[in-house]
């Protein structure tokens, strides 16, 4: 398993990537700064931990929505939207982790 640097939300990330994954973790990553970054542009959320969960909310209800819009319509759709929920959490986590020490280092 190889590393990626990352920028989320102007902030540097080391993530762990799997080989032959890094245009995935590389769109996630994409997805995840871009609501990041619109919840804080919005203004109402300062907090970048605040701002995390907001985004990791969003996308979790964005995932779930997939079978109500037809994305998902075979069981081998609904293990794959689950990977992919679990991977989202996972990354998710890891970025709580990593906001988690840049707070404790201010």
């Amino acid at each position: 398993m190889k590393q990626l640097e990352v920028q989320i939300m102007g902030q540097s990330y080391l993530l762990g990537c799997p080989d032959g994954g890094d245009a995935r973790l590389l769109d996630a990553v994409h997805r995840v700064d871009t609501a990041m970054c619109r919840i804080r542009d919005a203004g109402k959320v300062r907090a970048r931990d605040r701002i995390a969960v907001l985004a990791a909310v969003n996308l979790a209800f964005d995932v779930a929505e997939l079978p109500a819009q037809g994305v998902v319509s075979a069981p081998a759709d609904a293990a794959s939207a689950s990977v992919a929920t679990a991977k989202l959490s996972n990354l998710l986590a890891r970025l709580d982790q990593a906001l988690n020490r840049d707070d404790q280092l201010l």
